[in-house]
């Protein structure tokens, strides 16, 4: 990985970048329901940044029994940074942390490429809000 960017896991401090890159990304939901969001990064046990000069610049959020599955709630990468690498980098943190999960993804078709591009696989899923 280039010595300009760095992963680590998320910090408290970090949720206010995290919600302007949801902003930016037009992620408003998440935004729009700021208090819930932040108590969702809060109890997340696989959450990571990227950091680059001092500033988040993408994310990844998701929840793992450890064992099993691990799930992916949210993957962003700011625009000025895709391309590089560091979703990628990213999964391979968690693969690291997690190695016997298996990552469930459910995705956009906006970012198809990108997880085929990583060799997931699609799969039939349902979705359920409540409000």
């Amino acid at each position: 990985m280039t010595t300009a960017y760095q992963i680590r896991p998320y910090q408290d401090q970090d949720f206010h970048a995290i919600q302007r890159l949801n902003a930016a990304e037009g992620w408003n939901q998440l935004v729009r329901l700021h208090e819930r969001t932040q108590l969702a990064w809060q109890h997340s046990n696989a959450a990571l940044v990227v950091e680059h000069a001092g500033e988040v610049i993408g994310y990844v959020r998701g929840m793992t029994d450890t064992q099993v599955t691990l799930y992916i709630c949210e993957l962003l990468i700011d625009a000025n940074f895709r391309g590089q690498g560091l979703g990628q980098q990213l999964f391979a943190r968690l693969h690291d942390w997690y190695p016997t999960t298996r990552i469930e993804v459910l995705a956009s078709s906006s970012s198809e490429s990108f997880y085929r591009g990583q060799s997931f696989r699609p799969f039939y899923g349902f979705r359920k809000s409540f409000e």
